[in-house]
Parts: C-alpha cells; sequence; structure tokens
C-alpha cells in the first residue's frame, strides 16, 4: 500500500527572497520580463502588494544588467538561425509566445536576417535534418510541411525544390493548393 503525500503549500516569498528566485531562474536559463513575471507570480499571494514585490525585482533585475529583453531577441535570434537554421517567421512567431514586445522583434529580426539568404539557410535547415531529395508528391509535401514549420516562406520554399530538380507535377499541384489555402484565408 502506498501512502501520498498532500502537497506542500508554499509560503509566498517575500521581496528578498523573491529577488534570489529570480537569479536562479535566470542562471538557469535566460529568460523575458514576461516569463520571469509568470514564474514569480506563482510564488507570491495575489494582490496589489505581490505586483508592487514583483515590479520591483523586475527593475532591480533591470537596472543590474541580468534582465534586457532586447539582448534576450538578439542572442535567441542568433542562436535559432546559426544552430537551428530556422526561417524569420518561427522565430517571430517563438519571440511573441515568450512575450517580446513588436517593437524589438520587429528590429531585432531586421537586424538579424538583412544579409542572410533565405535560400542558403533552407539549403542549411535541409542539411541539417538530413533530407533526401523527395521522390514523389507525398514526400513532396512532407518536407513543404517541415520547411512551413521551420519558419520559411512558401515561394522560396517552392524555388528551392525546384533547384532540386524535383517532379514539377508534384510541386505544380502542391503550389496551387497553397495559393488556394492562402487565398481563403
Amino acid at each position: 500500500m502506498s501512502f501520498s503525500r498532500a502537497p506542500k503549500k508554499k509560503q509566498p516569498l517575500d521581496e528578498a527572497s523573491l529577488y534570489e528566485y529570480a537569479i536562479g531562474a535566470l542562471g538557469r536559463r535566460m529568460r523575458t520580463v514576461a516569463e520571469l513575471k509568470r514564474l514569480m507570480r506563482k510564488r507570491v499571494e495575489e494582490g496589489d502588494a505581490s505586483e508592487a514585490k514583483i515590479e520591483a525585482v523586475i527593475a532591480r533585475l533591470k537596472e543590474r544588467r541580468y534582465l534586457n529583453d532586447t539582448n534576450f531577441a538578439a542572442d535567441y535570434t542568433r542562436l535559432r538561425q546559426e544552430n537551428n537554421s530556422f526561417g524569420k517567421r518561427r522565430v517571430q512567431q517563438d519571440l511573441i509566445q515568450k512575450g517580446v514586445h513588436a517593437d524589438v522583434i520587429a528590429r531585432t529580426l531586421d537586424a538579424a536576417y538583412e544579409n542572410v539568404s533565405e535560400d542558403e539557410l533552407i539549403r542549411r535547415f535541409l542539411t541539417r535534418k538530413r533530407i533526401q531529395k523527395p521522390a514523389n508528391g507525398k514526400e513532396s509535401a512532407r518536407v513543404i510541411r517541415m520547411l512551413v514549420r521551420a519558419g520559411f516562406s512558401t515561394g522560396v520554399i517552392f524555388k528551392v525544390l525546384r533547384k532540386w530538380d524535383v517532379d514539377e507535377e508534384a510541386l505544380s499541384g502542391l503550389e496551387s493548393m497553397d495559393t488556394e489555402e492562402s487565398g481563403s484565408d
């Protein structure tokens, strides 16, 4: 017979303990202001006083340069571009989900993808994923879906696949389906 323990009720943290908790969270991995606030809200009681504590901790972290969404966005974009070979749209969606402000995202992505060829990025992505030339329409559709999820524009995807000598009939069928879907939005 097993005994189940009742979950321990965590005591709400005071400002000093909340600051230490935030430092630990930032030490484990990079975070945005929004992500850190979400984490800290779980550690304080509800109310205006706790929001004031959270804001004080955030201000202190920003003052000491431990927390900066602009630097986070730049580093995150660079890492996703270099290590994962993701396209601009995928990185944009990820940054939005992490709570980075739209202006910061736009400036960061414009600077990061300014001199980057999307063709070359797609080729790096396909090489990294060890994707072989699709043999039929079904495999072509799978590759296209993978590339769209990775944040690449469909126009460039079809251009790269045409250079890869993928069956023209399969591509034109998939391209017409793509234009029908985008026209129905």
